[in-house]
Formats: structure tokens, C-alpha cells, sequence
């Protein structure tokens, strides 16, 4: 079945603008076009979307992610490329995620401080 950028911007939350953009950075290289120049997603084409979406959205800059794309496009030799791409990345996701995490225990241990003080004020006010 084809789709055509807005099918895919309702189904995947990504603008038309950004499925363009991607499009001119060379990491929609897989997405078919028709003799007017539109362009025709198959599904396969969103299960690769989602991929891209998910290296962006974990801080992959778009050229690594264009490396990725280009190494999947070649198929087979590069596995081996691929899964050291993917092993480095969660490495670097890994950090990312301890540091989320020690921020939000500093969030908490906040919280805990002024819910104590708030008590604290309503105990007195009584």
C-alpha cells in the first residue's frame, strides 16, 4: 500500500516539513516517488522511520543517522557496521538515562523538602 506524506505525518507524528527535510539530509533514500516527483511510503518505509525517530529523539545528529541509512541501504556487509553503530549508541543512551535519573532525584528531593515545609506551615497556622 502507498501513502503519501501526509498518511505518513498523521501516522508517525513527524510534520511534512520534517519528512521533506529528512528527505533533502539523504535519510529517506528507500522512499519511492511517482512521475510527478511525490512521494509513496510502503509500510516497510515506516518501520525505518521509526528507527530514524527514535535515533533523533535519543541525540543522534542527522549525519550519523544519514551513515546508518546509507549502511542499511548496502545490506549484508555491513552488519557489523550496524551493530556497533547500535552498541555505541545505547552506551551513549545509557549515560544520557543515568543523568535523566539523577536529575529527578534531585526533582524529588525537592518536592520532599517543600511538601515537609508546606506540612510544617499548615501545622502552625492551626
Amino acid at each position: 500500500m502507498g501513502y503519501k506524506i501526509s498518511d505518513i505525518s498523521k501516522k508517525t507524528g513527524l510534520s511534512a516539513y520534517t519528512l521533506r527535510f529528512y528527505d533533502q539530509k539523504g535519510l529517506l533514500p528507500f522512499v519511492a516517488r511517482d512521475k510527478h516527483g511525490r512521494r509513496h511510503f510502503k509500510d516497510e518505509d515506516l518501520a525505518f522511520l521509526s528507527i530514524i525517530t527514535c535515533l533523533k529523539n535519543t541525540g543522534m545528529q542527522l549525519n550519523d543517522i544519514k551513515k546508518f541509512v546509507e549502511w542499511s541501504m548496502d545490506g549484508d556487509p555491513t552488519y557489523e557496521k550496524r551493530l556497533d553503530f547500535f552498541t555505541k549508541h545505547k552506551k551513549e543512551v545509557e549515560k544520557q538515562l543515568a543523568q535523566t535519573q539523577a536529575y529527578l532525584d534531585k526533582i524529588d528531593r525537592k518536592i520532599d523538602k517543600y511538601t515537609r515545609q508546606h506540612e510544617s506551615a499548615s501545622k502552625k497556622n492551626f
